[in-house]
């Protein structure tokens, strides 16, 4: 049973790296399509460490580091790009 949820966490996190690649192909802003990227690449790497827990649990420090690291990185990087852009307000 925790072999089949780990899988479906994977294929769960899969879908969601998919899903956010498709947004590149629209015809929207630049920021949104860099928004819609990164969020879905963050929730399906952390789906996909999360179903890697489940299936090995005796590497959950390394793996919970990095979901850690997956949180901090994708949020601080997210913001720099946003802020790094220019599009928005001025920057003195």
């Amino acid at each position: 049973m925790i072999d089949l949820f780990s899988y479906v966490l994977i294929g769960l996190g899969l879908v969601f790296w998919f899903w956010g690649t498709s947004h590149l192909l629209r015809k929207r802003s630049v920021l949104f399509k860099l928004h819609s990227l990164s969020v879905s690449d963050t929730l399906g790497s952390m789906a996909i460490v999360v179903g890697l827990i489940l299936v090995r649990p005796n590497e959950w420090p390394l793996l919970l580091l990095a979901l850690i690291c997956l949180a901090i990185w994708n949020t601080v990087l997210g913001y720099v790009l946003a802020y790094s852009s220019g599009s928005e307000g001025s920057h003195e």
